[in-house]
């Protein structure tokens, strides 16, 4: 799969992805990622991208015309050329039509507070694309005429951001996850969070006591401390259908106390689906208990 972003702070890209699953990937030759100045899309001698709003108002407003120039070089079947090469300038060293880039299946997002929400489902929608174009948000905004150049808008959360940089990042790595070779273990993808519509059940590792450690309680803590610092019996057990139980039955009790709105869409299993009944009447009949 193929991405392309285009930014005014490359190295804010370039440094993110060197690491990680997608770093390894682009070594590998499964992802293709590449990062575009948009400033190299000029063609003034101060390389702008930005001017006054019509109307006035605080702030810059990002001009549409390097931006037009950035896509127009990323169309399917168009290469750049060298920076000697100075035909059909506009963009860096101008570009061509050419048969190299190949036609792909290509959406142009922008990252937007004002776009629809990012979610694991959307990550999976553009994950069927072949090549996606990103295109990072700066200042006040882009100038609206650029839209129309543009496939979907996605916001990664109802925050403020000082640009798109951080949301292209997410959008990469939440995609690439998805593509068969980038993650080594296929059905740890499988299993994560949000990936069924659910939250993940708990991992732990060795050792499978820490009672004599001293551990700070954070506010996330419950139960008996002692409790809370031991491995599950279930999971030293060896009893693999007795934690493959254990474990839908978390990721059910984790999703049913901190994102029960989850549960509405997942996709479960005739077993899941008895597991929040099955909960919901332990935790009754505990608070039941209790008033006697």
């Amino acid at each position: 799969m193929m991405f392309d972003i285009v930014t005014i702070f490359p190295a804010m890209i370039e440094r993110a992805i060197e690491a990680g699953v997608v770093g390894r990937a682009i070594e590998r030759g499964t992802l293709e990622v590449t990062v575009h100045d948009l400033r190299e899309y000029t063609t003034d001698r101060h390389r702008v991208v930005d001017d006054t709003p019509y109307g006035g108002g605080p702030g810059m407003v990002m001009k549409p015309e390097p931006l037009f120039r950035a896509l127009d070089a990323l169309e399917p079947g168009t290469t750049r050329k060298g920076p000697a090469d100075t035909e059909n300038p506009g963009g860096p060293g101008g570009w061509r039509r050419s048969d190299s880039r190949q036609a792909r299946r290509r959406r142009v997002i922008l990252t937007s507070p004002q776009g629809r929400r990012f979610t694991q489902d959307v990550a999976k929608e553009l994950g069927r694309a072949d090549h996606l174009v990103l295109l990072c948000g700066r200042y006040e905004g882009i100038d609206e005429r650029v839209r129309a150049r543009v496939d979907d808008e996605i916001s990664i959360g109802d925050y403020v951001l000082s640009g798109g940089e951080l949301a292209a990042l997410v959008i990469v790595d939440a995609v690439a996850r998805l593509i068969p070779g980038v993650v080594g273990d296929e059905q740890s993808v499988i299993e994560e969070s949000f990936s069924r519509g659910l939250l993940d059940f708990p991992h732990y590792t060795r050792p499978a006591d820490l009672s004599g450690e001293r551990v700070a309680a954070g506010d996330g803590a419950t139960g008996n401390a002692d409790a809370a610092l031991k491995v599950p019996a279930v999971l030293l057990s060896g009893n693999h259908a007795a934690i493959r139980r254990w474990r839908k039955r978390e990721a059910i009790f984790r999703t049913l106390v901190r994102r029960p709105d989850l549960l509405t869409g997942a996709a479960l299993d005739d077993e899941e689906q008895e597991l929040p009944r099955e909960i919901v009447a332990q935790r009754d009949k505990g608070d039941e208990d209790g008033r006697h």
